[in-house]
Parts: structure tokens; C-alpha cells; sequence
């Protein structure tokens, strides 16, 4: 059963049979969880780096921003019985499209911001694949706490 996450949205289970799936990654980032005793995973899809470009929106879709999707992500897998420090934490994304002089660099702000939250709660992470000018899609199958990043930059899926 495969499971989508849009944009500013996550998805978390500890069902084996599902996948979970994010498609178009671009500046934005995702992130993937999975703690493979408890066998519960997740995969969030978050699109801006700091909730106070616009609090009041932030408080409405939490899943749009870093600072405020990440710690969320995190404690919805810890009530379902992840430990962090069991946790393999993938983080994909991050590029830089339609902004080809860099002025914005929305992508590595989106980046910089989860490296953030990661150092100041001791996260670490297991991989990760982030900047260049492509989309991505990110899988986490949860039976085998796969996570697989394609996109038309390779020539097959890189699984972690």
C-alpha cells in the first residue's frame, strides 16, 4: 500500500505494509525517519525554512515550515514508539530550481535550517542528498526500512 505526502505534509506508520512516497522534490526538503525495532517510519515533505515569514500560517500548516514540521515529525514517531536513538534519518532535496543565479537559494536555506534543528537536538543523519538542479522522489518502504531517492539525474534508484 503506498501512501503519498504533498507538499507541507508528513506521513508516519508502523504498518509493514506501506510505502511512503513524496514526488517533485525540489527546494523544498524530505526528510525520512524509520526506527527498525519498532519498525515505525515516516516521511515529511516541508516547502520554507522559518515559521516567522508568516506565524499566523505556521500555526494553521505547521508541515510548511522547518522549524515547526521537524519537531512535530519527530514526536508523532516517538508516540508511536520510535526511539531517537535508534533512528536512520535520511534527508533529500534542497535544489536549486528556477533560481539559477542563486538569489533566493530557498533550497539551501531549507537545507541549513533542518541541519540546525538536527545539531541542536542531536540528530544525526544517515545520508544525505541535497543542492544540484533536479527534482527527486523519495520512498521509504517500511517492511524493509528502505529509503530509495530517484530522479532524472540517475540512472537507477540510490537506496539507503
Amino acid at each position: 500500500m503506498e501512501i503519498v505526502v504533498g507538499i507541507s505534509d508528513m506521513k508516519i506508520s508502523n504498518d509493514p505494509r506501506v510505502t511512503i512516497v513524496t514526488y517533485s522534490l525540489g527546494s523544498c526538503i524530505g526528510v525520512t525517519l524509520y526506527d527498525p525495532v519498532a519498525k515505525v517510519g515516516g516521511l515529511l515533505h516541508y516547502q520554507l525554512p522559518y515559521s516567522s515569514l508568516n506565524t499566523k500560517d505556521a500555526r494553521r500548516d505547521p508541515c510548511r515550515y522547518a522549524d515547526t514540521a521537524i519537531p512535530v515529525f519527530f514526536r508523532t514517531a516517538y508516540r508511536l514508539g520510535a526511539l531517537k536513538r535508534r533512528l536512520k534519518v535520511v534527508v533529500a532535496g534542497g535544489s536549486n530550481l528556477m533560481d539559477e543565479n542563486s538569489h533566493f537559494d530557498i533550497g539551501q536555506r531549507n537545507y541549513l535550517a533542518a541541519r540546525k534543528l538536527f545539531y541542536r537536538n542531536n540528530v544525526l543523519t544517515d545520508f544525505e542528498d541535497i543542492g544540484g538542479g533536479s527534482y527527486r522522489t523519495v520512498r521509504l518502504e517500511l517492511q524493509s526500512g528502505r529509503t530509495m531517492i530517484t530522479g532524472p539525474s540517475r540512472r537507477g534508484p540510490l537506496c539507503i
